[in-house]
């Protein structure tokens, strides 16, 4: 039983150089996103008080989406720029007219292909969902939990989406004065309450302001009359009752991939969405190798120019961008209608076959079958 090829120290050489600047590429990027990403976290901290702690947890449980989706692009820019930099030094003449064969030259950058393909899968089907999903628990505690901790003085602070808290003072005990709230969770019943003063409590469900001295407003939706109660001391809780934290919907980008592909959304509409998303995430780590493939097919044929050699990075660039672009497309698609679906898994592999045939087809081909005068 014959082995494979054994690894040379050229292997080893080009394997160091593409690993080392596609952990590099990809950290350097990750790292801008994320910055850019979280500016729009930072409005806690800055306005609403919350530890630079919670800031740092809140976001880092982005970071694992943000490398599942640039980790395919930068195998190939990582690929690209490599091979190219080796050309331009001369290098890949040097090992073909020592006799490596263009699979030779190619198998370090499908190793680390296979490895960004590997880290991919590890990403979708497993680390992404659970950081989603752990993302979206801890903003649901800060929401109800914490809520607290948003209040600030003259500042009129929407705790949820149907509930807005206005607070003039706060006294060094913690006594809250001047409280205006406009609590919007029940349908029926909209109500405008203010209070002279009142202080913050930790309830079973989350934080609860102790309200002295107000008055509560609603309008009665069948008379339009403005119904008022006074009140010497009321209880608010600021935390969503109506959506306890027990009963948070999940969404289709914090479920395994079984519940995607057996879907049970609260919305029956959802269920193609939940399948082609169960399918984006086993086929996009695919597009790491097709990526690949092809900067490698752009650098490893056709003759080599010192100068004036652009036209084939750009085209390869180009046809990157056209299959991201395709990828987009057909996963709005397949959304729609599943039948679609097909379209999915060719734009993630058969790209990848069709460069990696034309590059290495010839040689792959056993003798008898190549045609005469083929390169060996």
């Amino acid at each position: 039983m014959r082995s494979g090829p054994p690894i040379t120290r050229l292997d080893r050489y080009i394997f160091r150089q593409l690993l080392t600047a596609l952990l590099a590429v990809t950290g350097g990027l990750t790292a801008l996103i994320w910055l850019t990403q979280s500016l729009r976290f930072v409005e806690l901290v800055v306005n609403h008080g919350l530890s630079m702690g919670v800031f740092l947890r809140l976001t880092a449980l982005l970071i694992p989406s943000f490398v599942a989706v640039i980790l395919p692009i930068t195998t190939f820019v990582v690929i690209q720029f490599v091979y190219q930099r080796l050309a331009g030094d001369r290098e890949l003449t040097v090992m073909r007219a020592a006799g490596l064969s263009p699979l030779a030259l190619a198998r370090p950058a499908l190793a680390v292909a296979s490895i960004a393909v590997a880290a991919g899968f590890t990403l979708t089907l497993w680390l992404v969902p659970i950081s989603l999903a752990a993302f979206r628990d801890y903003q649901w505690e800060i929401r109800n939990r914490m809520a607290a901790f948003m209040l600030q003085e003259g500042v009129f602070t929407q705790v949820s989406d149907k509930l807005t808290v206005y607070v003039r003072s706060r006294d060094p005990d913690g006594t809250l004065r001047g409280i205006v709230v406009d609590d919007g969770r029940d349908q029926n019943a909209h109500a405008t309450i203010l209070a002279e003063r009142g202080r913050l409590l930790e309830g079973p469900s989350g934080p609860r302001v102790l309200l002295l001295n107000g008055s509560r407003q609603e309008i009665d939706r069948q008379t339009g009359r403005l119904d008022m109660l006074t009140f010497r001391q009321n209880e608010l809780d600021l935390a969503d009752s109506q959506h306890g934290e027990s009963q948070r919907v999940l969404d289709m980008s914090e479920v395994s991939l079984g519940e995607l592909l057996d879907p049970h959304p609260t919305n029956a509409l959802d269920i193609p969405k939940w399948i082609a998303e169960g399918h984006k995430r086993m086929t996009s780590p695919l597009t790491a190798l097709s990526y690949g493939s092809v900067a490698l097919l752009s650098v490893l044929t056709g003759t080599f120019r010192r100068h004036g050699g652009f036209v084939r990075p750009l085209v390869a660039v180009l046809s990157v961008v056209v299959l991201l672009a395709l990828q987009l497309a057909f996963g709005n698609l397949s959304a729609r209608d599943n039948a679609l679906l097909p379209l999915v898994w060719v734009q993630a592999i058969v790209p990848g076959l069709i460069c990696l045939w034309l590059l290495l087809g010839p040689q792959l081909m056993p003798q008898r079958l190549r045609p005469a005068g083929g390169a060996a």
